[in-house]
């Protein structure tokens, strides 16, 4: 399994709504409220890269209210 860190930006008063909206997706394992440049902070884990690209796109970009995201994918060193 491989996790990514999903940075969210999010249009103003809509914070809340996306964050409710993240919680319905199953491989969002975590989600967390950020001050600075990105709103959100999401955990996701995933089998492997289509589920993810499903899960980007797919699911998180087309919530109303987020405008952009950037992801973080972990790695082992």
């Amino acid at each position: 399994m491989s996790t990514a860190f999903v940075l969210i930006e999010v249009e103003p008063g809509c914070e809340r709504d996306v964050y409710l909206s993240l919680l319905d997706i199953d491989s969002v394992s975590e989600t967390h409220v950020a001050y600075g440049e990105y709103d959100l902070v999401a955990r996701i884990d995933f089998d492997d890269e289509r589920e993810m690209a499903r899960t980007l796109i797919g699911s998180m970009r087309s919530i109303s209210g987020v405008i952009k995201t950037e992801t973080l994918i972990a790695v082992e060193v």
